[in-house]
């Protein structure tokens, strides 16, 4: 959990610094850690990470009105990955999973937020949420390949500690 805490610190940082491209449209680097806890941790850690990491973020660095709704897209993005990246991460898992994403959570719900919120049309903000997110979608799987690549050890390391914990009291495997 001490890992999971840090990285949920870690996305909570770099989740204040994005690139402006429009108006209620702006580009995050988050993906590549919530693509990294959503493989390596069960779903109910994950949906779990994804409900309080959207609350401190929004809490911390807010960029505009709180709605329920984005944190319902920030855990349907992470239940996407972990369905496709949890068994096995590979360059097929992650083009799929990254895919649905984009096109689904991000421009989909997105979209369907922004027009409830800031009362313009769905399509308004459909097409500009499409543009970038389908521009955006290789170099993100580019982006998060590479890293995963680079930290594959150092994961593969924490994750067979973490599943070969023991009870330090009574000696018994975590569950």
């Amino acid at each position: 959990m001490l890992i999971l805490a840090i990285l949920m610190a870690l996305n909570i940082a770099i989740s204040s610094m994005f690139i402006q491209v429009g108006p209620n449209l702006r580009l995050y680097f988050t993906f590549i850690i919530n693509m990294v806890i959503a493989a390596n941790y069960s779903l109910p850690e994950v949906i779990i990470y994804a409900i309080v990491q959207d609350f401190l973020a929004f809490f911390l660095f807010p960029s505009g009105p709180f709605f329920l709704g984005y944190t319902l897209t920030a855990v349907a993005g992470c239940v996407i990955y972990h369905i496709f990246l949890h068994r096995e991460v590979n360059l097929k898992n992650i083009i799929i999973s990254k895919t649905l994403v984009n096109i689904f959570v991000n421009v989909g719900l997105n979209s369907l937020w922004s027009a409830m919120l800031y009362s313009k049309g769905y399509i308004y903000y459909m097409t500009k949420s499409i543009v970038k997110n389908l521009a955006m979608l290789p170099i993100e799987i580019l982006m998060f390949y590479t890293v995963y690549r680079l930290l594959r050890p150092l994961i593969s390391k924490y994750m067979a500690e973490k599943n070969n914990a023991e009870c330090k009291i009574c000696g018994k495997p975590y569950y």
